[in-house]
């Protein structure tokens, strides 16, 4: 009686495992507080204040940098805004200017994209603050053969990319990609 207990409990134990979501990978983690990290896509307002030739709009472009006026090609990939800021301080003392006060917003993100069951699957504009529940209302819901408790989303970090199970209410990030499974029954 003992054994056929233990071997129960065993196989109950290894489809309860199958049942949820699993750990996310700790690269994957994103909290809404987290540094903006810059990628290709992004676009950037840089004001350079006093210097109106230098204030512009800027987008990070396939090689991770911005081409600005006076700087020339600056890398700004793996970077948040504020050492882009910075580093463009920085390089505009150099000879160019005295005192630079240099400003950097984002103004537009990389778009995120939705895939498998849900009505109009696409790239999407990203919106601060979102989770993967607010990215399923932004593709128009889940169609009807949907898993509507769990997506999968996919992050690129660095050279990497990390793929898991993630709850509803994770946060996204501009670039990942969620996939909305299809039920079995």
């Amino acid at each position: 009686m003992p054994r056929v207990c233990l071997a129960f409990l065993a196989f109950a134990l290894a489809l309860a495992g199958c049942a949820g979501p699993r750990a996310v990978p700790p690269p994957l983690a994103a909290a809404f507080d987290e540094p903006y990290v810059l990628a290709t896509g992004d676009r950037l307002r840089i004001n350079v204040f006093g210097q109106p030739n230098l204030s512009n709009s800027y987008t990070v472009e396939a090689d991770g940098r911005i081409a600005m006026p006076l700087v020339g090609r600056y890398e700004v990939v793996n970077k948040t805004p504020d050492q882009v800021r910075t580093g463009l301080e920085a390089k505009l003392k150099t000879g160019f200017l005295r005192d630079p006060n240099v400003s950097v917003e984002i103004e537009g993100y990389r778009p995120f994209y939705i895939l498998g069951e849900v009505n109009n699957a696409g790239q999407y504009p990203y919106v601060v603050g979102m989770t993967a529940q607010n990215a399923v209302a932004i593709a128009s819901g889940f169609s009807p053969r949907a898993v509507k408790d769990r997506v999968e989303l996919t992050r690129r970090h660095g050279d990497r990319v990390y793929k898991a199970e993630v709850p509803l209410t994770y946060p996204v990030r501009p670039g990942d990609t969620i996939t909305v499974n299809e039920r079995w029954f």
